[in-house]
């Protein structure tokens, strides 16, 4: 019996060994797999977090990364507009007494220097103030001669007085003061022609008349206006909140191409017909692309009165729950998502919260990224 129990120990050590020799490396193995495990999860967490695209990669799906400064923005407010002449260097041709258009010497859209002939009319009253100034000039000029014994004092009186009224009323028909002096050299079968004269230089911006044609005082033959500083009129909703003061920075924008606007003036009126409120603005025209009648986009520009950060809309993607994230290239072709907190509409910006200043955004191209970033993968041929 002793010798029976004895074996039987001896053969629980035996069995509690072998057990153990097994069982244990099998342990061993499992806890490896399951470190293991975790640690393909914890990469793959990872790899969902962050995406790599090569430089070859980036330029098939138009991927664009800009560095992100904090800085003074500017937020805009739409309104049409139309291209006008500036009115204050503006200049109207028109007679002054009723005549005859006889010549014209500029036409539509020439450019004119000060004191270029427009256009030569024929007018019945210049014909009777030229002969009127003639008869004037010659007597004066004659009594000057004369010993002043010869001449009593109020004859000279009159007859300056007349010369001058006869030399007044040319001025104030149109003619300039060289053209009077040579009253006295021309034919006196001239007599009745005249030429208005360009006061300003400019563009002719309007010649509607007919050579032969009879205009009436105050009629519109030309139209002058210096197209280097134009007008730009801008119809406001009188409901829309737009308050702008003087020198208020706008941009005008005709196809792709912009201009910088200031505020100039505002109409404290609205008007009857269209029911809107007019703004003018001036616009620099050195290039001449601009040209009186032209229909412009406005937008105003107000600027925020702190730095801010802001990025294009495009920008901007949902994330898996739901929030506003982009896109930060923390190495080169290596992105990750961030979450930002959206601020201000700032014209085709929008304010972010949540970025240093100077991190890189993809501003161009978050969409494909994101998409990528879903899939995993990156093949923008789709194979």
């Amino acid at each position: 019996m002793y010798t029976l129990k004895n074996n039987t120990g001896l053969f629980l050590c035996v069995f509690m060994a072998v057990t153990f020799m097994i069982t244990a490396p099998l342990a061993a193995a499992s806890k490896f797999a399951l470190l293991e495990q975790e640690n393909a999860q914890e990469n793959e967490t990872d790899h969902e977090e962050g995406i790599n695209l090569s430089a070859a990669q980036m330029k098939i799906a138009g991927i664009k990364v800009k560095p992100v400064i904090s800085k003074i923005q500017y937020s805009t407010i739409y309104a049409p507009g139309e291209v006008k002449a500036n009115g204050y260097k503006s200049y109207v041709v028109s007679p002054r007494t009723e005549s005859v258009i006889i010549n014209r010497h500029a036409i539509l859209g020439e450019h004119v220097e000060v004191g270029q002939k427009l256009v030569t009319l024929f007018s019945e009253s210049m014909a009777q103030a030229q002969a009127d100034y003639l008869i004037a000039s010659t007597e004066w000029h004659r009594l000057q001669k004369l010993d002043s014994q010869t001449v009593s004092e109020s004859q000279l009186v009159l007859v300056e007085t007349t010369f001058n009224a006869a030399y007044g009323k040319l001025i104030a028909f149109g003619l300039t003061e060289q053209t009077i002096k040579d009253i006295t050299n021309i034919d006196t079968r001239l007599f009745g022609q005249y030429s208005l004269v360009a006061q300003s230089a400019g563009v002719v911006l309007q010649d509607d008349f007919y050579q032969g044609q009879r205009v009436a005082v105050g009629d519109v033959v030309m139209l002058l206006a210096d197209e280097d500083d134009l007008w730009v009129e801008a119809k406001v909703s009188p409901n829309k909140k737009l308050n702008v003061s003087i020198n208020s920075p706008a941009v005008v924008s005709l196809g792709n191409q912009d201009y910088t606007a200031k505020v100039i003036q505002e109409a404290h009126t609205i008007d009857p017909i269209t029911r809107t409120r007019t703004i003018r603005l001036s616009v620099d025209n050195h290039e001449d692309s601009l040209h009186s009648g032209m229909f412009v986009k406005i937008n105003f520009q107000f600027a925020t009165t702190n730095k801010v950060m802001a990025v294009p809309e495009e920008a901007l993607v949902r994330g898996a729950d739901g929030d506003w994230i982009v896109f930060v290239e923390d190495h080169p072709g290596e992105f990750n998502a961030v979450e930002v907190e959206l601020g201000r509409a700032l014209g085709d910006l929008r304010e972010i919260k949540g970025l240093i200043s100077g991190t890189r955004v993809v501003t161009q191209g978050a969409f494909f990224v994101a998409s990528e970033k879903a899939k995993g993968g990156f093949d923008p041929h789709n194979h």
